[in-house]
């Protein structure tokens, strides 16, 4: 602590195939998108844009930017809704979502016309606002939901939402009778159950609108149970077009626990991730399926279950009629290891499954392309396994590389190469640095590392959130978040081009603020291509460079 270290940026490329990159031709639309998991499945984030338009949340405080001036045309404070710390948004033209999480309470105020509700209970809650980005942006309505928020989904205009609200039991504390008899208090707890109301169980909500407000229940006729006992939560996903402001909602609710949300085009996957509890016997990963294929209310398919516990949502994938979910199990020790189901998309039930990925090893990343999964695990050294997932009912590992250090973040490149984001670690498993890896994938018997930056002594952020991680193929472009534990250069960063089998370091870029001053906050939080110029976007305002050189064009500060 307190010490100051050097870094140096050490590159290392090894020849591969005289292969290059295939750059496609530029478009008008020279415009990246939200990195997202599965292509037009838009997921909630603090930048969008649509190449005329940058939407920005920082700070509690939504903005919107104009490509071709690169100046802010109009803000909207956020900070007088409870939540706006976590606040994200989905965009689509003129009309977004602002979605504010879990309030724990009710809202400050659910619009500046109205007036804050008084009184009731107290219950946990989560909120929802309707935003018009036509001339300034203001807050056109809100739907106000039972539950915190767990995550969301969007394709075309269609926003599936996902809200986890639990029971309203009222439970007395312990007397002395039911504090020295389990037994007693258990039958007193029970008996309240029995004697709660429906409505206990029902999740409510409120929309908003300039008309007025409106207050409803889930309907039972809408709340499906899978068919084995899965958790004492309600699981509702709420249906909004972002173009229809005030339309019910259409509420589909399941009784059952779920914190990890995945989805296709047309289904979407709720699981239930188990908490350690000391017994890997018991760890089940229970999934729920909803048809969302059609832009009305969802429809529950059913609901299966894997043994172990998931990484994240990049542990599953929905691909020809077939759901493939990676799992670990075993616990956090030597006898932990890791595994890839496949189960029938149809009936969840499994069909297949490869077992014995990385023995004693901790999962750090996963992603499916195509038929094939990759999964890298690691102790000392780093396994990157390849899994043949061609037939349902025998998956199998045709392909190891091990290597030292880990990747926790893997990313498509295109024409047979595979990114990975992680940390370079010693023989011994200690980690160094931030490591940037490029993969040839093209034999999946053969996998190689056909180049690697290293930035030592500097741990990236952790694990990466992938929102974070930019991937331009048509330039090569790659943008990597950088932590340091060197103030001034934390919060930068770190731009490579990939070229071929190639990876090279273009350099650091870091957003100043108003004074000139490298920024000691958070830095950066996200990058992307608008118009064919690298913007980046931190608290204190957005930087736009030149994709070749970083050469600033412009800077656009936050007041």
């Amino acid at each position: 602590p307190g010490q100051q270290y050097a870094y140096a940026l050490s590159t290392v490329e090894r020849a591969g195939s005289a292969r290059t990159a295939a750059v496609p031709a530029a478009t008008g639309a020279d415009t990246s998108t939200t990195n997202v998991q599965e292509p037009g499945v838009d997921e909630p984030d603090i930048v969008k844009t649509d190449g005329s338009r940058v939407v920005t949340i920082t700070d509690g405080v939504l903005r919107v930017i104009d490509d071709a001036t690169r100046a802010v045309s109009g803000s909207l404070d956020l900070t007088m809704y409870q939540g706006w710390q976590n606040a994200q948004l989905l965009v689509d033209g003129d009309h977004a979502l602002v979605i504010l999480g879990g309030s724990g309470g009710y809202v400050a105020s659910v619009m500046p016309a109205y007036p804050r509700p008084v009184g009731g209970a107290r219950t946990q809650s989560s909120t929802y606002l309707y935003v018009d980005l036509t001339g300034r942006p203001k807050v056109t309505g809100t739907l106000q939901a039972s539950g915190a928020y767990v995550d969301a989904r969007m394709v075309g205009s269609t926003v599936r939402l996902v809200a986890d609200s639990a029971p309203i039991l009222n439970f007395p504390p312990p007397t002395a009778s039911t504090a020295s008899s389990p037994a007693k208090s258990k039958a007193a707890n029970q008996a309240i159950i029995r004697k709660a109301a429906l409505s206990a169980w029902q999740p409510t909500y409120t929309v908003t609108t300039e008309s007025g407000t409106t207050t409803n229940t889930v309907p039972c006729d809408q709340i499906s149970h899978p068919a084995k006992y899965t958790g004492a939560s309600m699981l509702t996903i709420y249906t909004l077009d972002l173009t229809r402001l005030g339309a019910d909602p259409q509420p589909a609710t399941v009784a059952a626990d779920g914190d990890t949300v995945y989805a296709s085009a047309d289904s979407l996957y709720i699981a239930s991730n188990p908490d350690w509890n000391g017994s890997a016997a018991t760890q089940q990963t229970e999934i729920h399926r909803f048809d969302i294929s059609r832009t009305t209310r969802p429809t529950y398919l059913g609901s299966g279950s894997v043994p172990g516990r998931l990484l994240s949502q990049y542990s599953l994938s929905d691909y020809v009629g077939h759901l493939r979910i990676a799992t670990t199990t075993g616990g956090f020790g030597p006898a932990q290891s890791s595994s890839v189901y496949i189960l029938d998309s149809a009936t969840l039930k499994i069909t297949g499954h490869v077992d014995g990925l990385g023995k004693g090893e901790q999962l750090y990343a996963v992603r499916f392309i195509g038929p094939l999964a990759y999964v890298v695990t690691f102790r000392q050294t780093d396994p990157l396994y390849v899994v043949d997932l061609h037939d349902p009912a025998a998956p199998k590992v045709v392909g190891t590389l091990k290597l030292t250090g880990y990747s926790d973040y893997l990313h498509d490149a295109g024409d047979g190469r595979l990114l990975g984001v992680g940390q370079d670690a010693s023989a011994a498993g200690r980690v160094a640095g931030l490591q940037v890896s490029l993969f040839d994938v093209t034999t999946p018997a053969t996998p190689t590392r056909t180049a690697q930056v290293v930035r030592k002594d500097a741990p990236g952020e952790g694990t990466l959130d992938p929102h974070a991680f930019l991937y331009w193929q048509p330039t090569g472009l790659v943008v990597v978040p950088v932590q340091s534990w060197t103030p001034a250069e934390s919060g930068m960063v770190l731009v490579l081009r990939v070229n071929g089998t190639t990876l090279t370091s273009l350099g650091l870029l870091a957003n100043p603020l108003a004074s000139g001053a490298i920024d000691d906050g958070q830095g950066i939080q996200r990058s992307l291509v608008v118009d064919g110029a690298l913007w980046t976007v931190s608290g204190s305002g957005v930087q736009v460079s030149d994709q070749a050189t970083l050469k600033r064009q412009a800077w656009v500060p936050f007041p």
